[in-house]
Formats: C-alpha cells, sequence, structure tokens
C-alpha cells in the first residue's frame, strides 16, 4: 500500500503541475525575490541551450527566465526518474523496461493533458526528456543493484 500511495502522490504533482497555467506556476517572482544579485549570472551566461527551434540562453531570455527553464527542465527529469523508481517498486518482480514503459506512456499522457491547458505548449521534446529521466534513473538503481550484488559475492563467496 505504502508503494502505491508514493506513486500516486507522484502522479498528482504531476497532474496538478501540468493543469496549471504558465502565469500560474511561474517561478520568476519568486527567483528575483531570493537571487536579487544573480549569482553566476557570468557562469550562466556561458551557456546556450537548442531547445524547440530557439536558442535558450542568458543572453536571449534574462537571467531569471533562464534559471527557471533550467528548474523546469531538471523537474521533468527528476519527477519521471521518481515515477519510473515508484512503477519499479511496485512490480512484484522489478522490470525494469515495464517501469520504463509506464513512465513513457505517462510522459504522452501528461502532454496530452498540457495540451488541455490554456496557456501550454506540448511538446515531444518534454516527452523525450521525460523519457530520459526515467531511463537515466533506472540506470542508476541498474548499477546500484549489480554493485551491491557484487559487493554481496565478494562478502560472501559460498552463494556462487
Amino acid at each position: 500500500m505504502k508503494k502505491l500511495l508514493i506513486f500516486l502522490i507522484l502522479f498528482a504533482i504531476l497532474f496538478i503541475s501540468s493543469g496549471q497555467t504558465y502565469e500560474q506556476q511561474t517561478l520568476i517572482p519568486a527567483l528575483q525575490r531570493y537571487l536579487p544579485s544573480e549569482p553566476f549570472k557570468g557562469f550562466l551566461s556561458l551557456f546556450q541551450i537548442p531547445y524547440w527551434g530557439t536558442m535558450v540562453s542568458v543572453e536571449e531570455r534574462g537571467y531569471y527566465a533562464f534559471i527557471e527553464f533550467m528548474i523546469r527542465k531538471a523537474s521533468h527529469v527528476l519527477i519521471f526518474g521518481l515515477i519510473a523508481l515508484a512503477v519499479l517498486n511496485m512490480l512484484p518482480k522489478p522490470k525494469v523496461w515495464i517501469a520504463f514503459a509506464v513512465a513513457s506512456a505517462i510522459a504522452f499522457v501528461d502532454e496530452y493533458h498540457q495540451s488541455l491547458t490554456g496557456g501550454r505548449t506540448p511538446t515531444v521534446h518534454d516527452v523525450l526528456l521525460d523519457m530520459f529521466g526515467a531511463a537515466l534513473f533506472l540506470g542508476i538503481w541498474l548499477l546500484w543493484k549489480n554493485k551491491r550484488c557484487k559487493t554481496a559475492e565478494r562478502l560472501n563467496p559460498e552463494m556462487d
């Protein structure tokens, strides 16, 4: 039950956030309040990120819009990585491909949900970013699992 609850909480966060307009969820006022000195602006100005046919940079969008863009895209990776791990954790026998497929399907549903929300633009780029987040977290889980198994074998050689 606890495993399902974790998944449902993550799904609720996703559903609520994708149902809000940009104006309802913009971080720019908070960023302006908490980062008035624009820390690392010089360093961040070095980056130009191609995204959906445009260039995203401090120069093009401004400091706060650039930071917000980075936070938004990082949140895609984080939430879908966590969703993939939650799905994996709910399975009776962990199957990475099932967790990835479910997280990917949720990414498509999320973008469709965004299309129903005014002022939001659903993009295949975000679906790919979501899928990357799921794959990244599942890949890290696989590495951790393999490392843990090798450590257990080393500590208990008669397991072979």
